[in-house]
């Protein structure tokens, strides 16, 4: 209810924040824009004001949560949609350009990426009795290879190298922990 008030009457919040792979607590002041559901798992998204970028903060590894008084103006244009159009999940662009990517997913397989599909738009190529490939214009981020990841040897990456090159390397190192 509190951060509902706060992006809805343009507050500044602040808030003692952990990431996973970092031992230290960093104290932040952002400016909220939306809230956003990922896998069972809400974010926050705001401007932090460390450094002026917006970013998603996951709501349960924020602490100390305090809502100001501090009014701040909402950028005309931002558009969360727009934000978030080639985002596979909750990571943002980093400033990167979205990449065509091309999947082939064994035909079972593809019956689930139909029905429940991996982003939108995601255009199908083939779709018959020994392959369903679908392409997505997407950024690839870590939250995108880890869906990769659980679809398991049902999913090829056909396009782009620099993709399936990251996916081999995380495969053969999983290999090797045998």
């Amino acid at each position: 209810h509190g951060l509902l008030h706060a992006i809805k009457n343009h507050l500044a919040i602040s808030f003692t924040y952990q990431k996973y792979w970092e031992n230290e607590f960093t104290k932040r002041l952002i400016e909220p824009y939306a809230l956003k559901e990922f896998k069972n798992r809400w974010y926050v998204l705001g401007k932090d004001q460390k450094d002026d970028h917006v970013k998603s903060f996951a709501l349960d590894r924020l602490t100390d949560l305090d809502f100001t008084k501090s009014r701040f103006k909402y950028p005309n244009d931002f558009n969360v949609d727009e934000y978030y159009k080639y985002c596979f999940g909750i990571i943002g662009s980093n400033c990167q350009e979205p990449q065509e990517v091309i999947l082939s997913f064994d035909p079972i397989q593809g019956k689930y990426i139909k029905s429940l599909p991996l982003h939108y738009p995601q255009e199908v190529q083939i779709d018959n009795s020994k392959e369903f490939r679908i392409k997505l214009k997407i950024f690839i981020t870590q939250d995108f290879v880890m869906e990769l990841l659980s679809h398991g040897e049902c999913v090829k990456v056909l396009e782009p190298e620099s993709l399936i090159k990251e996916l081999k390397a995380i495969y053969q190192n999983a290999l090797n922990q045998y």
